[in-house]
């Protein structure tokens, strides 16, 4: 019989079809475990919406469902109000969470939905061919901008976690990344928390995951991980925002 340890539960039994070095993979994992280790697999639903996270429904081995570009807290609100026992999470993309979805994100954290939202930043369009994100680095090298983001015309990154911080609703609000086997054990406490705050029904939850594109970057998977660590975390830098739980504000 399998166990967490060599399979979470969560998890089906289809194998991970993303790019080599992508870690949307170690997302669900992490995902995938903290669901098993509080119980919630029969009562779990999560919602992917345009992009490489639409492919979750087929690795999550619980309810899915799917929504429009950006629109998925608006469908997370609606399955938790109509179904206020289950719980409910979203999986998003940079692309998706904070260009055409920043209503959605911005206004479902300002009511403090009882949801819990995992946000994958590598600060680029990752499926629809490597555009300019509203994460994307100054300077950096896109499809949109093949001459590097310039700030004057196409506007500063936007840092989500802080934007988040402003509002008075939500309840846990952390960034971390995936970029090295410590990054990751910390990224595996901020998911765990963050899905025991949504069984315990404490309100709205945000974890930004710091991650890669080797593929839309034009780099290999080491070189990809190295060029986050050196760009995208000082920009971008780990911290807890808020936990109410803790006493973090």
């Amino acid at each position: 019989m399998e166990t967490i340890a060599s399979r979470p539960l969560s998890l089906t039994k289809t194998p991970f079809h993303y790019c080599p070095g992508c870690l949307h993979g170690v997302a669900h994992r992490l995902i995938a475990e903290a669901v098993d280790e509080n119980g919630l697999r029969n009562v779990m639903t999560g919602i992917a919406p345009v992009g490489c996270s639409v492919f979750a429904y087929k690795f999550f081995d619980f309810d899915m469902a799917e929504a429009a570009h950006g629109r998925a807290p608006a469908v997370a609100t609606g399955i938790k109000r109509a179904r206020p026992e289950m719980h409910v999470f979203t999986y998003q993309g940079d692309g998706d969470l904070a260009a055409i979805g920043t209503a959605e994100i911005i206004h479902a954290a300002n009511r403090g939905e009882h949801i819990s939202v995992f946000f994958v930043n590598n600060a680029i369009y990752g499926m629809t061919g490597g555009q300019m994100a509203p994460t994307t680095l100054p300077e950096m090298k896109t499809t949109t901008s093949p001459y590097g983001r310039k700030v004057d015309d196409m506007g500063h990154p936007i840092r989500m976690c802080e934007l988040m911080a402003t509002l008075v609703a939500p309840y846990y609000i952390e960034r971390v990344s995936l970029l090295s086997p410590a990054d990751i054990i910390k990224a595996k406490k901020a998911v765990a928390k963050a899905i025991k705050y949504n069984k315990e029904e404490r309100g709205f939850t945000f974890v930004e995951i710091i991650s890669t594109c080797p593929t839309n970057w034009g780099i290999d998977p080491i070189k990809a991980r190295d060029w986050a660590k050196d760009n995208m975390l000082p920009f971008f830098k780990p911290n807890c925002f808020r936990d109410r739980g803790e006493g973090v504000e």
